[in-house]
């Protein structure tokens, strides 16, 4: 699964990253600050298509399917299985004509011992920024608000991450993204291609304070190596 993020680049460098690497020419960045630890329900920066060109925004981390009376819902459903997409009801359609990307700086997954469990920050080697595959919905709220949502794609472990854990968030390559997000694309086959674990040896990790168990603190001290 994923289940903590982070977002710590300077709002210039942000900003540059997205017109550059991800053609994004409208971004709505207002209140950004660096953030070091970013937990389901709370905005993340995404990325989407609306038909014409690449936008970016925040949406809020936990899946509400558009169909759905039940908000809370989402709580549980800030991860996908990217195995069962094409066909579980809660996600097939967004799957189909609702897909982002979630950006971030970082993931933390954690190790499970006898006795306790080690935090890692989990990062690119060569990249400031990680473009998770997701999806996104919008829903209808009972005073007739809008709420736009979002999950986190997962797979299979790579061999790093097997170490500590059996899942990873789906990080998507520079040729891939055109693809994901055109709301055009519907090759059910060529979107599922898309969808398997990061190369481990374009990745690093490593043991962080268990600061970031507490959703409350979100400081840089979360990302320092011990």
């Amino acid at each position: 699964m994923c289940g903590r993020v982070t977002l710590e680049l300077d709002i210039q460098l942000l900003r540059d990253i997205l017109n550059d690497a991800y053609g994004v020419k409208k971004m709505s960045l207002d209140h950004y600050k660096p953030r070091y630890n970013i937990a389901p329900s709370q905005p993340v920066l995404s990325v989407i298509n609306d038909g014409a060109s690449n936008r970016a925004g925040y949406l809020k981390w936990v899946f509400v399917p558009s169909w759905s009376k039940d908000k809370k819902i989402g709580n549980k459903l800030f991860n996908a299985r990217s195995e069962t997409l094409s066909h579980k009801p809660t996600f097939k359609d967004a799957f189909i004509s609702k897909r982002c990307l979630i950006l971030v700086s970082s993931f933390y997954e954690w190790q499970s011992h006898s006795e306790d469990r080690t935090p890692y920050r989990i990062t690119l080697k060569d990249s400031l920024l990680m473009p998770m595959a997701g999806l996104w919905s919008s829903n209808k709220t009972a005073n007739n608000t809008t709420i736009f949502t979002c999950t986190i794609i997962t797979t299979q472990a790579n061999d790093m991450i097997k170490n500590i854990h059996n899942r990873m968030p789906v990080i998507l390559e520079p040729n891939q993204i055109s693809n994901w997000l055109n709301p055009s694309n519907r090759n059910v086959l060529e979107l599922t291609s898309m969808l398997s674990p990061y190369a481990s040896q374009q990745m690093t990790m490593y043991p962080v304070s268990t600061l970031v168990n507490n959703t409350k603190i979100d400081h840089v001290d979360c990302i320092r190596p011990l």
